[in-house]
C-alpha cells in the first residue's frame, strides 16, 4: 500500500482503537464516578448500559445508512457526535447527564464504526491487501480496549473526568486528519422518498428494547415480568420490520443478505466469539478486586497481556490466512478460545499470577485468530454497495454479543452465590465461567461449519476446473490427451 493508503488506515484504525479505549477507560472509572457523586448503584449500572443501549441499538441503522448517505459524511458527522458528548459528559455533576452523555456516545459511535468497516472495506481491492488492512484495523481495536485498562486507571486515579476528555483530545485529531485523508464517496442513493422510514423507526425500536431486554437479563429473576414484556415487544417490531421491507421498494435492508450463509455464519460466530471474551474477562476482573482484593490498576496491568492480540493480529494472523484460509484460522481461534477458558474453570483462592499467566495469553492469541478472519468471512464477497449494510450487522453481533456475554455470566453469578463467604463466592465464580466456555464450544461448531462450507465449494469448484480442462481433449479426438 502507498503512503495515503496508509495514512487512510491509521486514521480509521484510530476510530476503532478510541472506540475500545472509550469502554475500557469507563469500566475502570466506574467505581470512582459512583463514590464522587454519590451515584446510587442502580445509576451507575446505567452509565454503562445506556452506551450499550445506544451503540446496539442503532448500528444496524447506522451502517445501513452509510450505504445510502455517504460513508464520509456519516463517519465525520458522528465522529464529532463522539467528540462533543465525550467532552459534555466530562462536565456532568449529576447522574442523568453521564446516562445521556454515555446513551449518545454510544450512538454516534452505532454510525460512526460501520461506516469505518465500510470505508476499509470499499477503499481497498479485495484479496490481501484487505485482508491485512482488515487484520491491522481489528488488531488495533484490541489493542485499544487492552491498553484502555491500564490507560483508564493512570487517569482514575488523577481524576475521573480524564476518562471523558482524553477521548475529546483524540477524536479531535483523528477529525482533523479524516478531513484529509479520507476521499468523497457517492452515496447508494439520493433523491426524495429513497429512504425507508418506516423501516428505520421499525428496526431503531426492535433493536432498541432487545438491547434493553439483554441488559435486563443482568438482573436475573428480579422483574422479570418487565424484562419478558421488553424481548415480547422487541420480537413484535421485529416481525413488523420484516412485514415491512418485504413490501417496500427499496428497503433499508435487503432481507436476503441475512439468507446468504457465510454472512449468517460469520456474524452468530462473532457474536457467540465476543461474548464469550467479555463474559471471561468480567468474571476474571470480579475474582481479582472482589476475591483477591486487587486494585483497578494493578487489575488493569494484570490483564494487559491480553492485549498481545494487537500485535499478533497485524502480524502472524495475515500470514497464516495466506496460507492455510481464514475458515481454518478461525477454527483454530475457536480451538484456543475453548482451551484457555476451560484452563481456569479450577481457579483457587490464591493462585499465583504466573498461574493466570497461560490462560490469559492464549485468550489473547485466541482473539488475534478469530476476530479478524470472522471480519473478513462477513465481507468477502458482499457488494460494494452494501459494505455499509455488512458491517452494521458484524458490529451488531459483536456489541450483542458482548452483552449477553456479561449479563450472561452476571446472572448466573447471582443465582449461583447462595452462600457467603470467600469459598461460597469464589463457587459461584467457577460456576459464572462455564458460560464463557459453553459460548465458544458451540462457535466452535458453528466456524466447523463454515469450514466445512469452504471445503465443498473449493471441490466443486475443482471439479468444474477439471471438467473444463478435459473438454478440449474430447474434442480434439484424444490427441491432447496423448501429447
Amino acid at each position: 500500500m502507498g503512503t495515503r493508503a496508509w495514512a487512510l488506515l491509521l486514521v480509521l484504525c484510530g476510530t476503532v482503537f478510541l472506540e475500545g479505549a472509550d469502554i475500557a477507560m469507563m469500566a475502570i472509572a466506574i467505581p470512582s464516578i459512583r463514590s464522587d457523586l454519590g451515584l446510587a448503584t442502580d445509576t451507575a449500572a446505567w452509565v454503562m448500559s445506556a452506551y450499550v443501549l445506544g451503540y446496539a441499538g442503532f448500528t444496524l441503522l447506522g451502517g445501513r445508512a452509510a450505504d445510502l448517505l455517504g460513508r464520509r459524511r456519516m463517519f465525520l458527522l458522528w465522529l464529532a457526535v463522539f467528540l462533543a458528548f465525550s467532552g459534555l459528559g466530562g462536565f456532568a455533576t449529576e447522574g442523568w447527564m453521564l446516562i445521556v452523555a454515555r446513551f449518545v456516545t454510544g450512538v454516534a459511535s452505532a454510525f460512526m464504526t460501520p461506516a469505518a468497516l465500510s470505508l476499509i472495506t470499499t477503499s481497498y481491492p479485495a484479496g490481501p491487501q484487505r485482508d491485512k488492512a482488515l487484520l491491522v484495523y481489528a488488531g488495533t481495536g484490541a489493542g485499544g480496549f487492552s491498553l484502555g485498562l491500564v490507560i483508564g486507571g493512570l487517569l482514575t486515579s488523577l481524576d475521573w473526568r480524564w476518562v471523558f476528555f482524553a477521548p475529546v483530545l483524540m477524536a479531535g485529531a483523528l477529525l482533523v486528519a479524516a478531513v484529509r485523508v479520507i476521499p468523497h464517496q457517492d452515496a447508494t442513493r439520493t433523491g426524495r422518498g429513497s429512504f425507508d422510514l418506516p423501516g428505520t423507526i421499525t428496526v431503531a425500536g426492535a433493536m432498541l428494547l432487545a438491547a434493553y431486554t439483554v441488559v435486563r437479563l443482568e438482573h436475573g429473576l428480579h422483574g422479570w415480568p418487565l424484562t419478558a414484556a421488553s424481548a415480547l415487544a422487541a420480537l413484535l417490531l421485529a416481525v413488523l420490520f420484516v412485514a415491512v421491507e418485504r413490501r417496500c421498494a427499496n428497503p433499508l435492508v435487503r432481507l436476503g443478505i441475512l439468507r446468504e450463509g457465510p454472512v449468517a455464519r460469520a456474524n452468530v460466530g462473532m457474536m457467540l466469539f465476543v461474548g464469550a471474551f467479555f463474559g471471561f474477562q468480567f468474571v476474571v476482573t470480579l475474582y481479582l478486586q472482589e476475591l483477591r482484593g486487587w486494585s483497578a490498576l494493578q487489575t488493569a496491568i494484570a490483564l494487559v497481556i491480553m492485549g498481545c492480540d494487537a500485535v499478533l493480529a497485524p502480524t502472524l494472523t495475515p500470514r497464516l490466512v495466506a496460507r492455510f484460509g481464514h475458515a481454518r484460522v478461525i477454527v483454530v481461534g475457536f480451538v484456543l478460545a475453548v482451551v484457555a477458558y476451560g484452563l481456569f474453570l479450577p481457579v483457587g483462592m490464591d493462585w499465583p499470577y504466573l498461574a493466570m499467566l497461560p490462560t490469559l495469553f492464549v485468550a489473547g492469541t485466541a482473539f488475534a485468530l478469530a476476530y479478524g478472519p470472522l471480519t473478513i468471512a462477513a465481507t468477502e464477497g458482499v457488494n460494494d454497495a452494501e459494505q455499509g449494510l455488512a458491517g452494521g450487522l458484524l458490529t451488531t453481533s459483536s456489541q450483542f454479543g458482548s452483552a449477553v456475554g456479561i449479563s450472561a455470566v452476571t446472572a448466573v453469578y447471582g443465582l449461583a452465590s447462595t452462600g457467603s463467604g470467600p469459598e461460597a463466592t469464589l463457587s459461584a465464580f467457577r460456576t459464572a465461567l462455564v458460560v464463557p466456555v459453553a459460548m465458544v464450544v458451540l462457535g466452535l461448531l458453528v466456524s466447523a461449519l463454515s469450514l466445512r462450507a469452504v471445503r465443498s465449494a473449493s471441490q466443486v469448484s475443482s471439479d468444474s476446473a477439471s471438467q473444463t480442462s478435459e473438454k478440449p481433449a474430447q474434442r480434439s479426438g484424444g490427441m491432447a490427451s496423448w501429447k
